[in-house]
C-alpha cells in the first residue's frame, strides 16, 4: 500500500528579547511539547503500519522469504487460486450445477455465490444453470432437470442434479468428474433429513453420457417427491454403480439445509389416480418425451457469482398425467 508523502507539521518560535521573553516561552513549551510528541507518535505507528503491510506483501508475492523448491509456502500467505476457470490447472472437465427452482429467490441468493465460492475453492469449472418453471402447472423436478441437461451447452460434460436448499459445509467432498460411475454426494449417512438406504436426491453426480444412458429423469412426477426413487431404478436398469462419499466423519452436520418448511410448504398432495401410479416405474418417459418451451434465457450476477437463469414452461398431457394441474 503506497501513501502519499506528506511533510510534517513544523512549529517555528521567534525569540522574544523582551524581559518577558523567558517567562514567556516556559508557559508555552509545556503544551507545544505534549503535542509534537502526539505526532512522533502518529508518524512512528504509521510506518510500523506501512512496514508491516511491505513485509506482508513481498513474502506473500515470493519476493522474499520464498520456500526451497518442493516446499509449502509460509503460513501467513493465503493460497492463491488461478483468477479463470480457464487455467489449465483446473482440469478438462467442467460441470453443469442444475439447480430445479421456482420462487425460492431468499434460498437462491445464499445458494449461487456460496457454491461459486465452494466450487473455485475445489478449482472445479463449473457452470450455474437455474432452472426455473413459470407455467401454471404443479412443481416437476425431473422436468426441470431435464431440461437442464438438455439446456446446458455442449461446454459442459457432467452434471450435478443440486437442490437450491441443501449447502455443503465439509470441504472434503467431491465434486469431480465421477469418472467410475453415478456419485451421490448427498448420501443417505450425511443428508441432514433422507436416510433410507435408496435415497439419491439432493445432490447427485452423474456424466452427461451416463444420464443420456438412463434416458434421464422421468416427467410424470408433478407435485414433491418420489422421482428420486424412480431414478434409482434407473440407475439399475442401465447398469450404472452408484457411488457415495468416504471417510467423511461430519454425519449429518455435513450439509446446512436452508429450507424453512413453515414458509414454504412443500406440494405433497396426492390427486386423482397419482396415488397409485407413483409408485410405478416409467420404462419410457424422460429425455425421449420432454416437451417445454424456453421463454427466457438470461445471465446474471449474484454478489459477484454468475449463474444462467433459464425460464421454462414445462407442458402436460392431461390425460396421461391429469395430476399435473391443481382439480
Amino acid at each position: 500500500m503506497m501513501y502519499s508523502s506528506r511533510r510534517k507539521p513544523v512549529l517555528y518560535f521567534k525569540e522574544d528579547k523582551s524581559s518577558n521573553s523567558k517567562m514567556n516561552r516556559q508557559d508555552t513549551n509545556p503544551f507545544l511539547t505534549r503535542k509534537c510528541t502526539v505526532f512522533k507518535l502518529f508518524g512512528l505507528c504509521l510506518l510500523l503500519v506501512m512496514g508491516s503491510l511491505l513485509w506482508l506483501q513481498l513474502s506473500c508475492s515470493g519476493d522474499l522469504g520464498q520456500p526451497p523448491p518442493g516446499e509449502p509456502p509460509p503460513q501467513h500467505c493465503p493460497e492463491r487460486l488461478p483468477l479463470s476457470q480457464d487455467n489449465p490447472g483446473w482440469g478438462p472437465h467442467k460441470l453443469a450445477l442444475i439447480i430445479p427452482f421456482r420462487e425460492r429467490f431468499e434460498e437462491l441468493l445464499v445458494f449461487v455465490p456460496f457454491m461459486h465460492a465452494f466450487l473455485n475453492k475445489k478449482r472445479i469449472r463449473h457452470k450455474i444453470v437455474v432452472v426455473n418453471q413459470v407455467d401454471h402447472f404443479r412443481f416437476n423436478r425431473a422436468s426441470l432437470i431435464n431440461v437442464g441437461y438438455l439446456e446446458s451447452g455442449n461446454e459442459t460434460d457432467y452434471v450435478a442434479m443440486h437442490d437450491v436448499d441443501l449447502l455443503p459445509m465439509n470441504e472434503a467432498l467431491d465434486y469431480s468428474f465421477p469418472t467410475e460411475g453415478p456419485f451421490h454426494v448427498a448420501s443417505p449417512e450425511l443428508h441432514p433429513i433422507y436416510h433410507y438406504k435408496t435415497y439419491v436426491g439432493g445432490i447427485l453426480l452423474l456424466t452427461k453420457q451416463h444420464y443420456q444412458m438412463c434416458n434421464g429423469m422421468s416427467n410424470r412426477f408433478w407435485g414433491w417427491g418420489r422421482e428420486d426413487d424412480e431414478f434409482f431404478r434407473r440407475l439399475k436398469t442401465a447398469g450404472l454403480q452408484l457411488f457415495r462419499p468416504n471417510g467423511i466423519k461430519t454425519g449429518y452436520k455435513t450439509f446446512r439445509h436452508i429450507h424453512d418448511p413453515a414458509w414454504r410448504k412443500r406440494d405433497q398432495r396426492r390427486i386423482a389416480s397419482q396415488k397409485q401410479e407413483q409408485f410405478k416405474v416409467d420404462p419410457t418417459g424422460g429425455l425421449t418425451n420432454m416437451r417445454y418451451t424456453v421463454e427466457a434465457r438470461q445471465e446474471l450476477t449474484i454478489s459477484g457469482a454468475p449463474c444462467t437463469v433459464i425460464s421454462t414452461k414445462l407442458e402436460c398431457d392431461l390425460d396421461d398425467t391429469p395430476w399435473c394441474q391443481f382439480s
